[in-house]
């Protein structure tokens, strides 16, 4: 297996071995860990959205027209996808839906798609979401995308991990978006309203651009763009706010990610320390005490 320092040499079966070791954290994976050099500089972008929002479509889009103009975007490795699928409820592996619809893709040699399970973890995106993604930015890719499984408003934690993240709308959703006042609204910094030749995108365009006056002001005006992917409609002007958002100063931004970053390791980190065994029969000798108190037990364990 190559030292992950030679990441930026490695080829695709290499960094997936590699990717596999960490993901289910088997031997010499915190070696692997503790040896990134993750090159800060690499856009990672996360796309998140409703289930039926055409999110792999959107994705599978923007890489046709990355892949088509190679000499224009393309500087090193290419392109990195992580698309979160579900866990299979047997397996506990990823249901592997988001990679069969980027299939023409797939063997492209500057594509690199790799599906993950969530494995019951909330939020939208797999446990080892964060650790992959830094060793994709060691590896030295020209862009990172992140899909989410799709699950609502609880998706919000990918704003803690993509510097650009790109909620997806269709027109369908024209009347809930006046509803959602906080959480996945308010991590966007570009919407898309994608299937736009249907019936209503004008209206729920509206509706966004309305929202947005409730946001604080900023230096970066958050743009509403209606794009039809499976038409490639759209795209361009979508790949070119991705790379304008970017090349904004994202000091302050960054120091909220690392920030957001640590907390999360830490926590996983310490959960690990916990026998849930332990845990478990000890609750069960709790309860069976008149005064029990599921508060106090936590913070007595």
């Amino acid at each position: 297996m190559p030292l992950p320092q030679d990441l930026k040499t490695t080829d695709s079966k290499s960094l997936a071995r590699i990717i596999s070791i960490v993901e289910n954290e088997s031997k010499g994976y915190e070696e692997i860990l503790y040896s990134l050099t993750p090159d800060e500089k690499i856009p990672v972008v996360g796309i998140t959205g409703a289930p039926g929002a055409g999110k792999s479509s959107l994705i599978n889009a923007l890489l046709t027209e990355l892949t088509s103009n190679e000499k224009k975007y393309l500087k090193g490795k290419g392109i990195a996808v992580l698309a979160v699928d579900p866990s299979s409820p047997f397996s506990h592996g990823a249901l592997l839906g988001d990679r069969l619809r980027m299939s023409e893709h797939f063997n492209h040699p500057k594509v690199f798609i790799r599906s993950l399970a969530t494995r019951g973890s909330l939020g939208g995106l797999s446990a080892k979401t964060m650790e992959l993604t830094d060793i994709l930015r060691a590896a030295g890719f020209d862009y990172i995308f992140i899909e989410t499984v799709g699950v609502g408003q609880s998706e919000v934690e990918i704003a803690s991990l993509a510097e650009t993240t790109i909620v997806v709308f269709v027109p369908e959703s024209g009347d809930e978006v006046q509803t959602i006042k906080s959480g996945i609204m308010e991590i966007a910094d570009i919407f898309v309203v994608n299937k736009s030749d249907r019936e209503g995108a004008d209206k729920i365009t509206r509706n966004i651009k309305s929202s947005l006056h409730l946001r604080a002001l900023s230096d970066w005006e958050i743009p509403v763009i209606k794009t039809i992917a499976t038409q490639s409609e759209g795209i361009t002007q979508l790949l070119k706010k991705i790379n304008d958002h970017h090349l904004l100063p994202q000091k302050q931004k960054n120091n909220q990610l690392i920030f957001e970053k640590a907390l999360r390791l830490i926590r996983d980190y310490k959960m690990k320390e916990i026998d849930k065994n332990a845990l478990k029969n000890k609750l069960a000798e709790a309860q069976k005490k008149k005064d029990f108190n599921l508060y106090h037990f936590v913070t007595t364990f």
